[in-house]
């Protein structure tokens, strides 16, 4: 469990900067240039996502049970993760209306995952991660309403971002169905 905990300090702590201390951010930026933020900033996230993985990994065979999921929650994290993937490539791709119309997709994404995977699985491993994302996208949803919007120009929208995010979803769905949710923790999707 301390690999799993100390990645998620890593992790969730690199990625809470914005949220706690975002003018120590800037500042680091406007100094020194976004690549010394960005740097940094990567080998962290990577880490204590290699620290997740790892510590979930080794751990999650033999946790505890802190409760018994609902027997439909498999089948609602087979359905919810479709539009998580979809939402997380709208995130992260080029501006389409998905993203103009929720503005922060990837955080409605890591929410819906923590929910679903809570459903799902109820072993101390999951439930410790799951909910350690939940009340760190809590805090996001919270941090997020008190940063100045930004507006996406009309210009910058295209249906051709839509359409990579729905196909770039898709296509790590169901490489995540098919074998690499298995391969990176060791968890079938499908039993």
């Amino acid at each position: 469990m301390i690999w799993l905990i100390l990645g998620l300090i890593l992790f969730l702590g690199i990625h809470s900067v914005r949220i706690f201390a975002p003018s120590w951010r800037d500042a680091i930026i406007e100094n020194r240039g976004e690549n010394a933020w960005k740097g940094p900033y990567t080998i962290v996230s990577l880490a204590g996502f290699g620290l997740i993985v790892l510590g979930f990994y080794l751990g999650r065979a033999d946790a505890d049970i802190v409760y018994v999921p609902p027997d439909w929650g498999r089948s609602l994290a087979l359905m919810i993760m479709l539009p998580v993937f979809i939402l997380l490539a709208a995130g992260n791709g080029p501006v389409g209306y998905i993203k103009k119309v929720l503005k922060h997709p990837m955080v409605v994404a890591i929410g819906l995952w923590a929910i679903v995977h809570l459903a799902a699985n109820g072993d101390q491993f999951t439930v410790s991660l799951a909910a350690a994302f939940l009340v760190w996208i809590i805090a996001m949803i919270v941090s997020i309403q008190y940063r100045p919007a930004t507006e996406i120009p009309p210009e910058k929208v295209s249906v051709r971002g839509d359409i990579m995010a729905i196909v770039g979803g898709f296509v790590l769905y169901t490489l995540f169905v098919w074998k690499l949710h298995e391969w990176l923790i060791g968890v079938p999707v499908i039993v």
